[in-house]
């Protein structure tokens, strides 16, 4: 049993962590495109500043470029963090699992010795019992 408890504790230590990897994940893919709409936001402004929007104009502001390609790299790093956010909820998923078969094999033992411990008690009564009529 006590062997069993600690595989429980690991694999909720386990699942916990598995669960801050998502979240970090979340967070940082929120992060970059919060940063992307407020890098969209400097380009349209500094467009209209310079009267220019056309991107392959001569003279384009350099700030401009600078966003669009900072923005173009966040919206990448977002795609690809995406992708880890894919496989870390799945592992989760199956660190989950792995911890509800475990925990059902605990309350599985758990009832088998509690009914184990009431047949004894009955099997004792009724001894006690047998022993009465018997006087």
């Amino acid at each position: 049993m006590k062997s069993r408890d600690a595989v429980i504790r690991l694999k909720r230590f386990d699942v916990e962590e598995k669960r801050r990897k998502v979240a970090e994940i979340e967070t940082m893919i929120g992060d970059f495109n919060h940063m992307a709409v407020d890098l969209d936001r400097q380009i349209a402004i500094e467009q209209e500043r310079a009267g220019i929007a056309d991107v392959n104009h001569y003279s384009y502001p350099t700030f401009a470029k600078a966003a669009i390609q900072r923005r173009n790299n966040l919206a990448a790093s977002a795609a690809d963090l995406a992708a880890k956010l894919a496989s870390a909820r799945g592992e989760l998923d199956e660190a989950c699992e792995d911890l509800k078969k475990i925990e059902h094999l605990e309350e599985r033992d758990a009832e088998r010795l509690r009914l184990e411990q009431a047949r004894t008690a009955q099997a004792d009564l009724d001894e006690v019992g047998a022993h009465r009529v018997a006087s």
